[in-house]
């Protein structure tokens, strides 16, 4: 917060703007029978705040191609935030086997300053033989960091 009469500095006036940072999976993710949570490659940015209690803003995509069809299982897209999954999921039904874009969008806190990483994840929700890949064409995080002054 800038108060009534206060010296602002070059520092203050950075973090009032928001950064951002992009990267997009560079390896197909297959979740197979796989109901562990897996990183998709590519899909992870390191950052560095410096203030404390920083608000992330991110968009998850994930490109996901089934191998198999079930009336059951889904793909689910996570977002790790410093070794931690954070709430909401992206989940896709695997009831045909046409290729879909699935997006989630998140929010939080970073509570510390300093060096944060923040990733995409994926799993299935029950074994399937053929199961599903998450493709690097179109997967990708997209994240904006706004720092408290």
């Amino acid at each position: 917060m800038i108060l009534a009469g206060q010296i602002v500095t070059a520092g203050q006036l950075n973090r009032m703007q928001p950064a951002t940072y992009d990267a997009t999976a560079t390896t197909a993710t297959s979740v197979l029978s796989n109901t562990t949570i897996v990183d998709v490659p590519g899909a992870t940015v390191t950052l560095n705040t410096t203030t404390p209690n920083a608000i992330y803003r991110v968009v998850g995509t994930f490109d996901v191609l089934p191998g198999a069809t079930s009336p059951t299982v889904l793909v689910f897209g996570f977002l790790n935030v410093d070794g931690s999954t954070d709430s909401g999921v992206a989940i896709q039904g695997l009831t045909s086997s046409v290729r879909s874009t699935v997006s989630q969008t998140w929010r939080g806190t970073l509570a510390a300053a300093g060096s944060h990483t923040l990733k995409l994840q994926t799993a299935l929700s029950a074994s399937l033989a053929s199961g599903a890949t998450v493709r690097p064409q179109n997967s990708k995080i997209s994240i904006e960091i706004l720092e408290v002054v």
